[in-house]
C-alpha cells in the first residue's frame, strides 16, 4: 500500500495516458473506416491532457526536475543557497495552496451548480476534483525535495524508479 502512494502520481499519470491513446487511436480508427466520430473525444482529451499536466508536475517536483532558475543562486555560498531554496520551496509551497483552495471552491461551485459537460452530459466537478489533489501531491513532492536540497545542495529524493 506504501509504494502505490509513493507512486501515486505515476500510476495516475500512466492510466491517464493509456486511456487517452487507446481513445484517440479508437476515434481514429472509427472516424477512417465510417463517416463518424465519437462525440466526447475531444472532451475527454482536454481533461485527461489537464490531468496528466497536474499530476505530471508532482513527478517532476518529486524528481527535482521542475523549472528551475539556478544563474543567481549557484553563484551564493552555500548559506545563502540554503535560504534562497528555503524562500522558494515557501513562494511555490504558497501558490500550489492557493491554487488548491480555489479549485476546491470550484469543485464545490460545480457541484452546487449542477453544471455538465457539453458532449457527455456529466457533472464538470467529476474532472475538476482532481485538480486540489493534483495540486497537494505537487506541494507534498515539493516538500520532499526541498528537504533533500536543504540537507545536500544538488541533491534530489530517490524515487526508487531509476529513471
Amino acid at each position: 500500500m506504501r509504494h502505490v502512494l509513493g507512486e501515486a502520481e505515476k500510476i495516475v499519470c500512466s492510466v491517464i495516458f493509456l486511456a487517452m491513446t487507446g481513445l484517440g487511436f479508437a476515434n481514429v480508427v472509427v472516424r477512417y473506416l465510417t463517416s463518424y466520430s465519437f462525440a466526447a473525444t475531444q472532451e475527454l482529451l482536454l481533461d485527461g491532457f489537464l490531468l496528466l499536466t497536474v499530476f505530471g508536475a508532482a513527478i517532476a517536483a518529486r524528481r527535482g526536475e521542475h523549472l528551475a532558475v539556478t544563474l543567481f543562486t549557484d553563484l551564493l555560498p552555500a548559506g545563502a543557497r540554503r535560504i534562497a531554496v528555503l524562500l522558494s520551496a515557501s513562494l511555490s509551497l504558497l501558490l500550489l495552496a492557493l491554487s488548491a483552495w480555489y479549485t476546491i471552491e470550484l469543485v464545490e461551485n460545480q457541484y452546487r451548480s449542477g453544471i455538465t459537460s457539453s458532449a457527455m452530459q456529466i457533472p464538470e466537478w467529476y474532472v475538476s476534483v482532481g485538480l486540489p489533489v493534483g495540486f497537494l501531491l505537487i506541494g507534498l513532492r515539493l516538500i520532499e525535495s526541498g528537504i533533500a536540497e536543504w540537507r545536500e545542495p544538488g541533491g534530489v529524493p530517490d524515487d526508487g524508479s531509476g529513471i
